[in-house]
């Protein structure tokens, strides 16, 4: 029986050679890959390839349920999961479930009392950067929705959807 390729540094097995060659990088930190557009490097050449969308506005994947196209199939896998209802992270401590390991590992913040993000104006700490962002919205007035109606801006999103003469609103009534 042929041994697997094993990493000397962490023990971990591959199924081929080329597979450990790229797990190295993750210890080496080399990202051979650059995107020509913006500096941003890779450790793989896919990831290059899916980076590069952002730039193209290629969506190649669509959600056969609503067609929103997307950029990556990881990324139709985990959007198709609003339709689906499937929410595979469970926190252990609670038990709130959420359809992305991302969103879980913002949640045990929670649990643990992290904050690491904070505002350099006024000291105020966030468990979550897009929080961070929006509070210091705060401290330079900016104001980036607008209603295309009556010009009215808003902090937040949500805020210009729930807006009177938003289109949407006007949908929900």
């Amino acid at each position: 029986m042929d041994e697997k390729p094993t990493c000397d540094l962490c023990g971990k097995t591959f199924t081929t050679e080329k597979s450990l060659k790229i797990h190295h990088r993750i210890h080496t930190g080399e990202r051979p890959y650059e995107c020509d557009q913006c500096g941003k490097t890779f450790t793989r050449e896919h990831s290059l390839k899916a980076h590069q969308r952002i730039h193209t506005g290629e969506t190649p994947y669509e959600c056969d349920k609503c067609g929103k196209t997307l950029t990556t199939s990881a990324s139709l896998k985990t959007h198709q999961r609003i339709h689906t209802g499937e929410r595979p992270y469970v926190c252990g401590q609670c038990g709130k479930t959420y359809s992305q390991m991302c969103n879980l590992q913002t949640h045990l913040r929670t649990h643990r009392g992290e904050r690491p993000f904070f505002c350099d104006q006024c000291g105020k700490t966030f468990t979550r950067m897009d929080h961070l962002r929006r509070h210091r919205r705060r401290h330079t007035g900016e104001r980036p929705y607008e209603c295309d109606q009556c010009g009215k801006t808003f902090t937040r999103l949500n805020h210009l959807v729930r807006h009177p003469t938003h289109p949407q609103w006007r949908k929900a009534i």
